[in-house]
C-alpha cells in the first residue's frame, strides 16, 4: 500500500508539473507572437536629459502611465570625458538608482545617445573614444554581447511591434558617430550657421535607413533623433545646421512612402510640438521635442520656430504618445511631476493613407 500511495503522489505531482510547464511555455509564446494579439493603444514614453547626479522625480509616474516601452532620447547621463572607466562609473550611478532600476525591470527599455553620454559635448564624428563609448553604452542598455550593434559602427537600431490591428515601428538614429564638424557663428549670438554639405548620418546609416523605411509596412513609424529635425531658428544643435541633409530625409520620407512618420527628439531642456507640411506627404510631419528630465531650461524667454504648434513647456518634464491602433489617433502629452499634462495634441492619420 506504501508503495501505491508513492506512486499515486508522485503521478499527481508529475501531472502538476507538467501542466505548470504548459503554462509557462504559453507565455512564452504569446510574449513572442505580438501579431496574434488585439491591442488598441500603443503607449510610447519618451525624455532626455537625465543627470546622474540630479533627482529624477518621474520614474514613478511613468511606470503609472504604464507604457509598452520607454525610448531614451539622449543625454541619458552627463559626462564629457575620454576616461572611459570614469564613463563607466556614470552609467553604474545611474543604474544603482533604485527608482530607475526598480523602473527597468517592469518596462521595455530601447534609446539613443546624445553629446552627454556619446562623451563629447557637441562631439560628432571626431571624437577620439568613439568606439569605446558605443559599447559602454549598449551595456547600458543591456543589450546582448551576440547583438548586430556590438559589431558594426553606430548605435542605430529599429524594432517591430506587430498586433491585429496594427503595427508600429520605432527606429533609433545616432547622430552623434558619422555627423560632420558644424559651422560656428562667428557673426551672431547664436552658436552654429546653417551651411551646405556634411553628413548628420553617414553613407551606411543613410544605407540602411533608406532601406528601413522602404520595406516598413507598419501603420506608425518613429523615429528618434536625440536632436530637433524641424526647429533650427534657435541656432543651437538641430537637423537645420546641414539644410542638405534635411531636404534628403524629406525626399526619403516621400521616395519611400512612409506611412506616419512621427519624429522624436530632446536635446534642449524645453519640451514642444513642431509641425510641417512636407510636399508629397499625406500627413503633417510632427517633431515632438521632450527635455529635459532632470534639469530644464527655467528662465526660458523666447525663441523662433516657425513649425511650432501650442506652447513651449520649459519645466522638467517627459513625452508620452498613446497611438490609437484603430482609428490611427495619436495624442500627444508633455508631462509633468505626478502625471500633470502640461501641454498636449493630437492628430487623426490614415485619413488619406
Amino acid at each position: 500500500m506504501k508503495i501505491l500511495k508513492s506512486l499515486y503522489i508522485l503521478s499527481i505531482f508529475l501531472i502538476f508539473s507538467a501542466c505548470n510547464n504548459s503554462k509557462k511555455e504559453d507565455v512564452k509564446i504569446n510574449k513572442s507572437t505580438e501579431n496574434k494579439i488585439q491591442k488598441d493603444t500603443f503607449t510610447i514614453a519618451f525624455g532626455s536629459c537625465n543627470n546622474q547626479l540630479l533627482p529624477n522625480l518621474f520614474w514613478d509616474d511613468i511606470a503609472n502611465d504604464e507604457p509598452d516601452v520607454w525610448l531614451w532620447g539622449g543625454d541619458v547621463i552627463y559626462s564629457d570625458t575620454e576616461d572611459m572607466e570614469y564613463l563607466q562609473k556614470n552609467y553604474d550611478l545611474q543604474n544603482a538608482n533604485p527608482d530607475y532600476s526598480n523602473f527597468i525591470k517592469q518596462v521595455e527599455i530601447h534609446g539613443t545617445w546624445d553629446d552627454h553620454d556619446y562623451g563629447m559635448n557637441d562631439g560628432g564624428e571626431h571624437y577620439e573614444y568613439k568606439a569605446e563609448s558605443q559599447q559602454l553604452f549598449l551595456d547600458f542598455l543591456g543589450v546582448s554581447k551576440e547583438s548586430p550593434r556590438r559589431q558594426r559602427e553606430g548605435i542605430y537600431f529599429q524594432k517591430d511591434y506587430n498586433f491585429k490591428n496594427g503595427s508600429v515601428k520605432i527606429i533609433l538614429l545616432d547622430t552623434r558617430y558619422f555627423r560632420s564638424d558644424l559651422v560656428k557663428d562667428t557673426i551672431t549670438s547664436k552658436r552654429y550657421l546653417q551651411a551646405p554639405g556634411g553628413t548628420m548620418l553617414g553613407e551606411a546609416q543613410w544605407k540602411w535607413l533608406e532601406e528601413t523605411l522602404k520595406k516598413s509596412t507598419a501603420d506608425f513609424n518613429i523615429i528618434m533623433s536625440s536632436i530637433q529635425f524641424l526647429s533650427y531658428e534657435h541656432g543651437y544643435e538641430s537637423w537645420g545646421t546641414m539644410p542638405d541633409e534635411v531636404a534628403k530625409m524629406e525626399d526619403l520620407l516621400v521616395s519611400a512612402n512612409s506611412k506616419n512618420v512621427i519624429f522624436l527628439s530632446g536635446d534642449r531642456h524645453i519640451s514642444e510640438f513642431s509641425q510641417k507640411n512636407i510636399e508629397g506627404l499625406d500627413y503633417p510631419l510632427i517633431d515632438f521635442t521632450s527635455s529635459g528630465m532632470t534639469h530644464s531650461y527655467s528662465d526660458f524667454s523666447g525663441e523662433e520656430n516657425q513649425y511650432r504648434i501650442g506652447n513651449v513647456v520649459f519645466d522638467k518634464s517627459y513625452g508620452l504618445l498613446k497611438l490609437d491602433l484603430n482609428k490611427k489617433i495619436v495624442d500627444f502629452q508633455i508631462k509633468g511631476d505626478n502625471n500633470k499634462i502640461l501641454e498636449t495634441t493630437s492628430l487623426q492619420y490614415g485619413l488619406n493613407n
